[in-house]
């Protein structure tokens, strides 16, 4: 079946699912910024001379784990919004995640759940749900909406690889073999750039899915300092509530949560 896979960043989309990729017949990537903060820092940081060489380094390094998935690198589109802008998008990203899934007719979807781990993960969540219930209300079919996990705030600093809880909300663990948890190793290793953060996430014995809840962007996803607050990234999580409604108004979707 085909697989819409919706991610915020280039690695993003390992991080949660690589895994599973050999398996799957039709593989489609959707990502919503390059993976290039408009700043310039973590360029620089990477040695590279602007934000484009680094995008494109992001780029390279995605091809080159989709190789190694057996997949081919021409199944990953971009929207091009710069890093941590996805939450001044969300409109545009609303229209183009319903624009991919009626051009595509995925079997179903995949993204990230909202959780505070990243305000460009809960920007992304947030345009794949407003895409869905653009598309209910219309009349149109959609795919069923499942969640990897990606990071948030926990009890001792980052808790990556589960899900905050939500009711009713039970994940499916997928199991990895050994070759399989060998090949994700490999595969986020291509990740050149982005190892400092890739430390945090092991090639794990299983990825786990759920099906999506019926988010309330606008009250935060869990009480407490959001995991990204810790960072200089122009963002907090009342700013992003704030944007999550205002979009929605101009979306005509109304109050959150949709279902």
């Amino acid at each position: 079946m085909r697989v819409l896979v919706v991610a915020a960043h280039p690695d993003d989309e390992t991080i949660g699912l690589g895994g599973q990729f050999p398996r799957l017949c039709d593989l489609i990537l959707w990502h919503v910024t390059d993976g290039a903060p408009r700043n310039g820092r973590d360029a620089a940081t990477q040695g590279f001379a602007t934000r484009g060489a680094y995008a494109e380094a992001r780029r390279r390094e995605l091809a080159a784990a989709l190789r190694l998935a057996g997949r081919d690198p021409s199944c990953a589109r971009s929207l091009g919004i710069p890093d941590q802008e996805a939450a001044y998008h969300l409109p545009e990203i609303a229209h183009g995640v319903a624009q991919a899934i009626r051009s595509t007719r995925p079997a179903v979807v995949v993204t990230h759940p909202y959780e505070g781990g990243h305000p460009d993960h809960d920007a992304t969540a947030f345009g794949v749900h407003a895409a869905l219930h653009l598309l209910r209300r219309v009349g149109e079919a959609t795919p069923p909406l499942l969640e990897m996990t990606s990071y948030h705030a926990g009890p001792q600093g980052i808790a990556v690889g589960r899900f905050l809880p939500a009711e009713g909300c039970m994940p499916t663990l997928l199991p990895l073999s050994d070759e399989a948890r060998e090949r994700k190793r490999r595969m986020l290793a291509c990740f050149a750039t982005q190892q400092a953060m890739l430390r945090y996430f092991p090639a794990t014995e299983v990825e786990p899915l759920r099906v999506a809840p019926a988010y309330d962007f606008c009250v935060p996803p869990h009480p407490g300092a959001l995991f990204y607050e810790g960072f200089d990234w122009g963002m907090t999580g009342a700013h992003f509530r704030a944007l999550a409604a205002s979009a929605g108004a101009a979306l005509g979707l109304g109050s959150t949560p949709w279902g």
